[in-house]
């Protein structure tokens, strides 16, 4: 079983007079060669770009041991 739907798209006049034209020439509906222009859209996977890495820093070591709730208030106090 087939499914289709009925849409509407706006498109631009140039566009649409490529679209004539090559429904005239190939013998094709302009339905066909817009679904065929867009599973061959949709279909193509891009490349995959690597990411760059990500900055790093040195933050000059831990000021507190934030496990130690009793020093890590008294430097929170000192501020």
């Amino acid at each position: 079983m087939v499914n289709h739907m009925k849409t509407t798209l706006n498109i631009d006049d140039t566009v649409m007079d490529r679209l004539r034209r090559e429904s005239a020439r190939t013998g094709r509906t302009m339905s066909e060669l817009v679904e065929t222009a867009l599973r061959h859209l949709l279909q193509r996977r891009s490349p995959v770009s690597e990411l760059s890495p990500l900055p790093s820093f040195d933050s000059g070591g831990a000021l507190v041991d934030v496990a130690d709730r009793d020093a890590l208030y008294r430097v929170m106090e000192e501020q």
